[in-house]
């Protein structure tokens, strides 16, 4: 695997960073989950910000991120170039924090859970489950090196919520037409895997050396063209949504 699996998550959005609101759309059904976790929220800090992706309408919301490429891409006012686990504002500044796919980038992930809970009275964290089974399709068959590369660096669900002393943990079930691009929101639309512009907004896929990820793609590309993945795959195709792991937790008041 190539040196870029222990970049920082400012180097590796610095790199992947070009272009990346034009892949991850947010997608209205995950907004609506997450904007009744901020509900009632007047003050925001959105940690791990990126793009500005979930973020409420009509709230103050500050924007942090360690990525000026990121940042560069925001379209917000108030943004501020830092760490989750070093937060430059004081104790309670914020009604809500919240951090959307972004806590398995942190290097310290206890420090910076600590970090929301010091600086808002709620935290909203949305995130993956590693030990949640069904598995994507495309580890087992294709990139085994993605399991091995995203069991490194993300965190069992129940460890976080634990750190943040949530109270509610809800699943979120991918959509088949989900339009963020997550690593699995293409469960049953394989051929989306074969571009490499959506690729590159992934941050697994743009940690991986081409080594490992272009032969794995030109035998998915094979099995598209010949039918096998349809055939191992039927069961799928008149599935609506899917659970692969994903959870929003909610802590604080």
């Amino acid at each position: 695997m190539d040196t870029a699996a222990a970049d920082p998550p400012s180097a590796t959005y610095d790199r992947i960073g070009i272009g990346y609101s034009e892949i991850r759309r947010p997608d209205p059904r995950l907004h609506a989950l997450i904007g009744q976790a901020l509900k009632g929220a007047r003050t925001v800090v959105n940690v791990g910000a990126g793009t500005g992706s979930y973020e409420p309408e009509g709230v103050s919301v500050t924007a942090v991120d360690p990525s000026e490429v990121m940042l560069g891409q925001h379209l917000g006012t108030n943004k501020v170039k830092a760490a989750a686990e070093a937060l430059p504002f004081t104790d309670g500044s914020f009604d809500t924090a919240m951090a959307i796919m972004t806590v398995h980038h942190w290097p310290d992930l206890h420090r910076g859970l600590g970090e929301l809970r010091r600086v808002a009275d709620r935290q909203v964290v949305f995130t993956w489950d590693p030990t949640h089974r069904t598995e994507l399709w495309l580890l087992e068959e294709y990139l085994p090196e993605i399991r091995e590369l995203d069991h490194a660096r993300f965190t069992p669900v129940t460890e976080v919520a634990d750190a943040l002393d949530a109270h509610t943990v809800t699943p979120f079930s991918i959509p088949h037409d989900f339009t963020d691009g997550f690593q699995c929101a293409y469960w049953r639309r394989p051929e989306c895997y074969l571009d490499p512009i959506i690729r590159q907004a992934s941050s697994t896929f743009a940690q991986l050396p081409p080594s490992v990820v272009e032969p794995a793609i030109a035998r998915l590309r094979s099995d598209l063209d010949s039918g096998t993945w349809h055939r191992r795959h039927a069961d799928l195709l008149g599935q609506q949504s899917m659970d692969y792991g994903y959870r929003l937790l909610i802590a604080g008041r």
